[in-house]
């Protein structure tokens, strides 16, 4: 079992920055990537950011260049430096921890709110 807690959501001005983080406990040698999704009202959850063990990371389109996720392994915490806000980034952020030891299981975390105002 995995579990992931979020933190750092809030509402900030278009324009603006915020991080997010991400830690991980329990069988934490089965992770092998771990990464961000978003879902806001009325729409489909959608990839924001991810990154493996092995530190390749990986975006969209929509946040390539604004986002940047990193990770502190002492600390089994991902990060998510979000810059240049604008107001479609506002959504529910969902941390997720990619697990494998005999099957493939995605943990979730319960989210947090992040709100762009324009």
């Amino acid at each position: 079992q995995v579990q992931v807690v979020e933190s750092g959501g809030g509402l900030v001005q278009a324009g603006g920055s915020l991080r997010l983080s991400c830690a991980a406990s329990g069988t934490l040698f089965s992770i092998n990537a771990m990464g961000w999704y978003r879902q806001a009202p009325g729409k489909q959850r959608e990839f924001v950011a991810g990154i493996t063990t092995g530190g390749v990371t990986n975006y969209p389109d929509s946040v390539k260049g604004r986002f940047t996720i990193s990770r502190d392994n002492a600390k089994n915490t991902v990060y998510l430096q979000m810059n240049s806000l604008k107001p479609e980034d506002t959504a529910v952020y969902y941390c997720y921890a990619h697990s494998v030891v005999v099957t493939t299981t995605v943990y979730w975390g319960q989210g947090t709110q992040v709100t762009v105002s324009s």
